[in-house]
């Protein structure tokens, strides 16, 4: 960098001084705390989503949000130039920027990090920032320190995208960056499009009762709602109904939301026992998160859940349903037919009777470390790759290589046998690829994908729900001196480090039919996290209890650790 830039950057970031006492770290929600110490954090981000830019030379995205957490919080995370989060390898350098203590040692850092990753500062390419924000009142003034931390950079421009779920400055950013029309109204028209696209192929012996129409959504009083209300204004044909949209004076996350439903399997705020046996769902506070449920009819508060495992093997079960009637042809065709790699991503967190289902379905399930990142980076390895996370986050992705095979496979079928059965499979998987968000989860996007399957289906929630049963869990934490203590393998299911306590785990689960436990270390505090499953509700809070007893025997506090 030259004198000049530095100088810039110097005077910028004097205005925005790190409040005392404050350190924050990179997940991947990005930074999150309370919206009154974030200023100067996303004024920082700013810099580095400019920086990411000049990298790449592609277009970035910054997002002002704090999803499900309470409505005084926020944050800020960045989107990388596929649509996906940053790059894994840059978040270091996110920590060590927004916890410089000083203006001096933040611009040595940028200084010294520009020229480790040989990023130039020519003139010849710009930096482009898409920014966008959620509902938070906070979110217009933390806006104001993002465009101040991007206009530092010479020649960086800010984009203002205005009021946005997370999934749709995603969408956006990915959608730039291939070229594509990236607007809000692009958006909107891509999935309503898709989506009835999809359900006018749903076979027409298929009809849903009447009182499966109807579906009762959830905004969690945030930006989801607002946003659904226009996609309901595009899709006339849907029997939707909004609440907690945010107009009602309800607040963001409190009593609602797909984080709140999800965790405390009860109703939210504004749903009562008229709503038995109707089809719901719910968004969580920037719309990357979705869940269903019914009200059960017992009791007004109680529900039936039907988590992100269950909306997995919803699109999973889908999915293969269409292969498979591509495979049954036998004309001659593209590439000997092309054997399409279906891969179903979970973490140890997946429910097991989920993962059995999935298995017994012939599908290959593999499992990565808690976190979305791993989730989706092990998805993009398939030919199609759904992840989902039981909090109701996650997607599908299709490979470039067989969505050209599928346009190609499409247009030989046309001239061939136009309106066949696998003509009809090879448009649902295309209308699929545009349907879903493929850079992030996004509740909009799949909460309509659940819509055109259930049609096709001719399920009623409580089909769906009956796919498989969950085993009964329960999850624990124990506090510990040291969390970094404790080292896994296997995705986080085997303890490597330290040694006997995994034997002595094992000894554990064995006791109990459908047993499974796992352990650890929180990626924020010093706690270890246990999680237990069996086949009845005493006996996996009695594992988990056990479980928990040798974490503290050999990490924590006990009497003999």
């Amino acid at each position: 960098m030259d004198d000049n830039q530095k100088s810039l950057i110097l005077k910028s970031s004097s205005q925005y001084p790190l409040p005392q006492g404050v350190k924050l770290s990179y997940g991947t929600a990005g930074f999150r705390a309370d919206a009154s110490i974030l200023e100067s954090t996303v004024f920082r981000v700013g810099i580095l989503a400019a920086l990411r830019s000049l990298k790449t030379q592609s277009l970035t995205g910054l997002m002002i949000t704090a999803s499900h957490n309470k409505v005084t919080d926020n944050g800020v995370k960045i989107a990388d130039p596929s649509g996906g989060m940053l790059t894994q390898e840059w978040e270091p350098f996110a920590d060590a920027i927004a916890n410089s203590p000083t203006p001096q040692h933040f611009v040595q850092l940028i200084d010294e990090f520009v020229k480790k990753e040989n990023i130039r500062f020519d003139g010849v390419r710009s930096a482009k920032i898409l920014l966008g924000r959620d509902t938070r009142p906070s979110g217009e003034s933390l806006l104001e320190a993002a465009k101040q931390g991007v206009y530092s950079i010479v020649g960086a421009t800010a984009i203002d995208m205005g009021i946005l779920t997370t999934p749709q400055l995603h969408w956006m950013v990915r959608a730039r960056n291939k070229d594509m029309k990236a607007t809000e109204l692009d958006y909107f028209e891509q999935l309503s499009s898709s989506f009835r696209f999809l359900v006018d192929l749903t076979p027409n012996q298929i009809k849903m009762s009447k009182t499966d129409d109807k579906l009762i959504v959830d905004g969690a009083n945030g930006v989801g709602g607002e946003k659904l209300e226009v996609l309901k204004k595009m899709l006339n044909s849907m029997d939707i109904e909004i609440r907690n949209s945010g107009k009602e004076g309800g607040v963001l996350n409190e009593g609602v939301g797909a984080d709140y439903v999800q965790k405390e399997k009860v109703v939210p705020q504004g749903f009562q026992l008229k709503d038995v046996g109707i089809r719901c769902a719910s968004l969580d506070g920037d719309a990357d998160r979705l869940v269903y449920y019914s009200v059960q009819s017992n009791n007004t508060s109680k529900i039936d859940l039907v988590d992100g495992d269950k909306i997995l093997s919803l699109f999973a079960l889908f999915i293969k349903e269409q292969l498979s009637i591509l495979k049954m042809e036998g004309d001659d065709h593209v590439d000997e037919n092309y054997e399409a790699r279906l891969g179903v991503v979970q973490t140890a967190y997946a429910n097991g009777a989920s993962t059995d289902y999935l298995r017994q379905l012939g599908l290959e399930v593999v499992f990565t470390p808690t976190g979305v990142k791993y989730l989706h980076e092990k998805a993009a390895e398939y030919d199609i790759g759904i992840y989902f996370e039981a909090n109701g986050h996650g997607t599908i992705l299709f490979s470039e290589s067989f969505l050209t095979w599928l346009n190609a496979r499409n247009n030989e079928l046309s001239s061939k046998s136009k309106g066949s059965e696998q003509q009809k499979a090879v448009l649902r998987l295309l209308a699929v690829s545009n349907l879903i968000n493929q850079a992030v989860g996004d509740a909009l996007s799949g909460l309509l994908l659940v819509e055109a399957i259930l049609q096709y289906k001719g399920w009623s929630i409580h089909n769906w729900s009956e796919l498989y049963h969950d085993l009964p869990s329960r999850q624990l934490k124990v506090k510990v001196v040291d969390r970094t203590a404790v080292v896994t393998a296997n995705a986080e299911t085997v303890v490597v480090r330290p040694p006997l306590i995994q034997e002595a785990i094992n000894v554990e689960v064995a006791k109990y039919p459908q047993g499974r436990s796992f352990i650890r270390p929180s990626g924020t505090e010093d706690v270890i996290r246990v999680y237990a499953e069996a086949s009845i509700q005493e006996a996996a809070d009695s594992l988990a209890n056990s479980v928990a007893k040798l974490a503290d025997q050999f990490l924590g506090f006990g009497n003999s650790g």
